[in-house]
């Protein structure tokens, strides 16, 4: 793909618990065509090695990254087969990076998951590193951010950084699992979580069975 046309949708993964919900938004954006920047805060890389064993390496983020996305949340190896050829990463300390500047072309952030130390620093527009400057560019742009807070409980400081982001235009989506949509495995709880982050960006995907209005239909087999 021509980079002066490519136009991302950047993924910002922070330190809170739950790499799988990142690995499945990743998954549905470039399943969906989507071009994809990728920022991996420091913090994430110790719970991303903690939840899956891989070790995130700058010098080899791309094999570190494929390795990533074809395991399951269940923890099985190459249960999904991705390629990974339309995705950029910026290193999470990389303050000069393209997507820290309004004038570099994207459709806008998703930080999945959102730490509450994330959702605080962009509340606050800190910028303390990477994926904080790049969700505050999003903001002054204009563009769709939605933050995938995954903590609790939630004290009351923190709400007050969830109401925030809310009144300066981001979407605020805990990472709250139905069970609606008929999950019988881990990997189902979480699609749907990626699946309503992909709802909120407006990407299409096919993660969960929808809400038709049927009781019972989450029983159905076809």
């Amino acid at each position: 793909m021509n980079d002066g046309k490519r136009t991302p949708w950047i993924v910002g993964v922070s330190g809170a618990s739950g790499t799988p919900y990142a690995a499945a938004v990743l998954r549905g954006l470039l399943a969906a065509g989507e071009s994809v920047d990728l920022v991996v805060s420091r913090a994430s890389r110790l719970t991303l090695l903690d939840e899956t064993g891989i070790a995130f390496r700058d010098a080899h983020w791309r094999e570190d990254l494929a390795a990533w996305l074809a395991r399951g949340a269940d923890g099985k190896s190459n249960a999904f087969t991705v390629d990974v050829g339309d995705v950029r990463y910026w290193a999470a300390g990389d303050l000069a990076a393209g997507p820290s500047s309004g004038s570099y072309p994207a459709k806008g952030m998703l930080v999945v998951p959102a730490s509450t130390a994330a959702v605080a620093g962009v509340a606050l527009g800190l910028s303390k590193d990477l994926l904080q400057r790049v969700a505050s560019v999003t903001l002054k742009e204009r563009r769709p951010l939605v933050v995938a807070v995954r903590e609790t409980p939630l004290n009351g400081q923190t709400l007050k950084h969830m109401v925030a982001l809310d009144e300066a235009g981001a979407v605020v989506l805990p990472a709250s699992p139905a069970f609606y949509a008929g999950a019988t495995h881990i990997q189902d709880l979480v699609d749907f979580v990626a699946g309503r982050v992909l709802d909120a960006a407006g990407v299409p995907h096919r993660l969960y069975r929808r809400w038709e209005g049927e009781l019972g239909g989450a029983s159905r087999t076809d």
